[in-house]
C-alpha cells in the first residue's frame, strides 16, 4: 500500500507530547479498555521516535498493560532508524502515511503533521485516517510542548477543540492563536467563532488577576469563561491547564458522559 501524504519536518524533543498523551489516556482510556485489539498510531512521529515510546509507557501504565503503538512515518530512513526502539508487539515502527498503512487503530495520535501542509488538504486527511472508525487526536504545540491545541475528529467531523499549557509560561490565552490546528490557525479573524473564543477566553483573563499564583488565575478565568461558552470538561482538568470546548463553528451539543464534571474522567 502507497503511503499517502509527504516528509514534513521531523522536529521532536522528548516529553513534547506529554499534555495530550495525558488527555489521550483520560479522554480514550474506555475507548481502549473495551478494545479487543487496543491499537493506537501514532502519525509522523518524526526523526527520532521517543515520543511513540513515551505513549506506549503512558498509555500502558495509565489505561491498560496491553496497549499496542505502531508508529508510521512516511519516509523510509525515520522508520529504519527507529528499529532499535521498537518492542513488538507492542510498540512497531512501520512506513505509512495518512492511509495508515492498512491499519485498524482504536485511536490515531497526529501531532505537528498536518501544520505543514495546506488547509485545503486538511478535511482529506482527517476522513482518511477516520475512514476504519478511529478516533482521530489532531493538533500542534510548541517546541517544548509547553502549549499545545487539538481536536477530536471522528467519522463526523471535528467533535471538540481543546487548549493546554504549562500555567507557570501562559503569560495571556492569546498566546494559543499561534499553535492553533491548521483547520483553524488562518480562521482566528474578527467575526469567526475561534477569533470569538479566545477574544471571550483573553476578556476572562484580564478580569482574573490575582496574587495567588497561575492556576488560581486560570480556574478564574475557566469560570468566568464559561459564563458565556460551552466548556466541555470539569475542574481535574482545568487545574492542568486544560480547557475543551465544542469544535468552533458547530452548534453545540450535550457534553459527553465522560466530558462532564463528576464523571469518571473527572476525578
Amino acid at each position: 500500500m502507497k503511503p499517502v501524504g509527504a516528509v514534513t519536518r521531523g522536529t521532536t524533543n522528548p516529553n513534547r507530547l506529554r499534555r495530550v498523551d495525558n488527555y489521550l489516556a483520560h479522554r480514550c482510556g474506555e475507548l481502549l479498555r473495551a478494545a479487543d485489539d487496543p491499537l493506537v498510531v501514532d502519525l509522523g512521529y518524526g526523526a527520532t521516535p521517543v515520543t511513540a515510546v513515551e505513549l506506549r509507557a503512558r498509555l500502558a501504565e495509565a489505561v491498560r498493560s496491553d496497549v499496542a503503538v505502531v508508529g508510521l512515518e512516511i519516509d523510509p530512513v525515520r522508520v529504519s532508524a527507529a528499529q532499535p526502539y521498537a518492542d513488538p508487539p507492542r510498540l512497531e515502527f512501520r512506513r505509512g502515511g495518512f492511509e495508515l498503512a492498512g491499519l485498524h487503530p482504536v485511536v490515531v495520535r497526529a501531532f505537528n503533521v498536518l501544520r505543514q501542509y495546506a488547509e485545503d488538504e486538511v478535511a482529506a486527511a482527517w476522513a482518511t485516517m477516520t475512514g476504519t472508525g478511529a478516533l482521530l487526536v489532531e493538533g500542534t504545540c510548541d517546541e517544548l510542548g509547553r502549549i499545545a491545541t487539538w481536536a477530536v475528529v471522528d467519522t463526523g467531523g471535528p467533535q471538540t477543540l481543546t487548549l493546554s499549557a504549562r500555567l507557570s509560561d501562559l503569560d495571556h490565552p492569546a498566546t494559543f492563536a499561534e499553535r492553533l490546528p491548521k483547520a483553524l490557525i488562518h480562521h482566528n479573524v474578527p467575526g469567526s467563532p475561534v477569533h470569538d473564543l479566545l477574544a471571550t477566553l483573553g476578556a476572562a483573563w484580564d478580569a482574573s488577576a490575582t496574587p495567588f499564583g497561575s492556576r488560581q488565575r486560570w480556574l478564574g478565568t475557566v469560570a468566568k469563561f464559561r459564563e458565556q461558552w460551552p466548556v466541555l470538561d470539569g475542574p481535574a482538568r482545568w487545574r492542568r491547564g486544560e480547557l475543551t470546548v465544542p469544535w468552533p463553528g458547530q452548534p453545540a451539543g450535550p457534553a459527553r458522559d465522560a466530558d462532564r464534571p463528576g464523571s469518571r474522567g473527572d476525578e
